[in-house]
C-alpha cells in the first residue's frame, strides 16, 4: 500500500472522536480517505459536528510516528497486510455486516482469509476438561472437513479450537483485541506463531493497542462476521461467547451449542442459547449437516462418540456418568475397596479419561 494511501486510512482510524459509523458516513459522502482529507474542514460540517470537524483539521498527536511504525511493520514480513474497506480482498461476509472495521491488519496467509466456508468456535476461558476436549475435537473434525476455524486466541476453548484446526492441517483465523505487535495472552505466543504459518492473525486495532477490556466484545463482532455460523462449546451465563452468538444471530448466521451437565455452570450459557433457538449439536456431523456440508465430512469420529474401553475401568467410567462426582459417591456406586478404586482411577487418569477437579471432584473427559 502506498504511503499516502496508508496515511489517509490510518488518520481516519486514529483521529480521536471519529468512530467507525461517522468514518463510514464521511466515506459515503466524499469517497476514499484521500478525498476526505483533501477538502477544507468546513466542507465536513454537513456530516460531522463542528467540534469534531475542528479536531479533524490536523493529524492526531503522534501520527507521523504511528505511520512510520506501521510502514516498518509491513516491510518486515511479506506475510503482513493491511486490508481496507476499499480493498477487493476484504472479506465479503464481514463487509456484509452492520459495523465492518475500517481496516484489518493481517499477519499470515491471506488465502486463509479468503476461504468461503468459515465457522467460529468459541466458549469459556475456564472450560471443564470435557469442554476443552470437545473444542479441540470438534475443531479438528470440522477443519478436516474443509472449514476454516475462527476464534479469538483466548485461553480455554479458543486455544483448544485453534489447536484442533492446526492438528487437522486446516486453516484457522485468530481475531484478537490488541495490535498485532503483541500477543495476548502471552502464554499463547507459540500458538500465535503457528497460526501465522498455517492461517492468519487478524486485528482491527492499530499497532501498539494494549489488551483493553472494551476491545474484546468489539472483536467478537468480527469473529461472528467472518463466519457462516458460530459454535459455542461451553459458556457461563455471563460469558462473552454469548455476545458472539447473539451477533451471529443478528447477522442471520447459524448458531450451534453443545449441551452439557445440568450441574455445570459452564453449560448454562449453552442451554440458554438452545432454549433461544440455537441448534443443539452432539457431533461435528450435526454441524456439517446443518450447514449442508455433510458430503465433505471425513470418516474420522473426532467430535463424535467413540468406543469406550473394556474391562473394570470401562465399568468404572459407566458408574461415574458424565457429571462431576466425589470419591465417596463413586465408592458407593461401585462397591469397590478404596485401594482398588484409587488404582483404577489412576489408570484412567493416565489414559486421559478422568480428570481431578477442584473440591476433590472427579469427572470423565474424552468420549470414553
Amino acid at each position: 500500500m502506498p504511503r499516502d494511501e496508508l496515511a489517509a486510512w490510518l488518520r481516519l482510524l486514529l483521529t480521536p472522536g471519529l468512530g467507525r459509523s461517522t468514518a463510514r458516513q464521511l466515506l459515503a459522502a466524499f469517497g476514499l480517505p484521500e478525498a476526505i482529507w483533501a477538502r477544507a474542514p468546513d466542507s465536513w460540517d454537513g456530516v460531522v459536528e463542528p467540534s469534531l470537524a475542528k479536531a479533524m483539521a490536523q493529524p492526531p498527536e503522534g501520527f507521523d510516528a504511528a505511520l512510520n511504525a506501521h510502514e516498518r511493520w509491513l516491510a518486515q514480513d511479506n506475510a503482513r497486510h493491511v486490508l481496507t474497506l476499499a480493498d477487493p480482498r476484504y472479506p465479503a461476509s464481514l463487509l456484509d455486516t452492520a459495523d465492518p472495521p475500517l481496516m484489518l491488519f493481517v499477519h499470515g496467509r491471506l488465502e486463509a482469509l479468503s476461504q468461503p466456508q468459515r465457522l467460529a468456535v468459541v466458549g469459556s476461558r475456564n472450560p471443564t476438561p470435557q469442554g476443552a476436549q470437545n473444542a479441540e475435537a470438534f475443531a479438528h473434525s470440522l477443519a478436516a472437513s474443509g472449514l476454516c476455524i475462527v476464534s479469538g486466541l483466548a485461553l480455554g476453548v479458543d486455544g483448544a479450537a485453534h489447536e484442533g484446526a492446526l492438528r487437522a492441517g486446516g486453516f484457522t483465523l485468530a481475531v484478537v483485541g490488541t495490535g498485532l505487535d503483541r500477543v495476548y495472552p502471552s502464554r499463547h505466543r507459540d500458538l500465535a506463531h503457528r497460526i501465522v504459518a498455517h492461517g492468519a492473525m487478524i486485528s482491527e486495532y492499530p499497532l501498539g493497542t494494549p489488551p483493553l477490556a472494551q476491545n474484546f466484545p468489539q472483536r467478537n463482532r468480527v469473529i461472528a462476521g467472518l463466519s457462516m455460523g458460530t459454535l459455542v462449546v461451553e459458556a457461563a451465563l455471563q460469558s462473552g461467547s454469548l455476545i458472539t452468538a447473539r451477533l451471529a444471530s443478528e447477522q442471520g448466521r447459524e448458531v450451534f451449542a453443545i449441551p452439557g451437565s445440568i450441574h455445570s455452570p459452564q453449560s448454562r450459557g449453552c442451554h440458554a442459547l438452545i432454549r433461544q433457538g440455537a441448534k443443539l449439536v452432539e457431533s461435528a456431523q450435526d454441524v456439517l449437516e446443518e450447514l449442508r456440508l455433510a458430503d465433505t465430512a471425513p470418516s474420522s469420529t473426532d467430535g463424535g462418540p467413540a468406543a469406550q474401553p473394556l474391562g473394570p475401568e470401562g465399568e468404572l467410567l459407566e458408574a461415574m456418568g458424565h457429571d462431576p462426582v466425589n470419591l465417596d459417591a463413586l465408592q458407593a456406586r461401585t462397591g469397590l475397596p478404596t485401594s482398588a478404586l484409587q488404582a483404577q482411577l489412576l489408570e484412567l487418569e493416565l489414559q486421559g479419561l478422568v480428570a481431578r477437579l477442584p473440591g476433590g471432584l472427579l469427572q470423565r473427559v474424552g468420549q470414553g
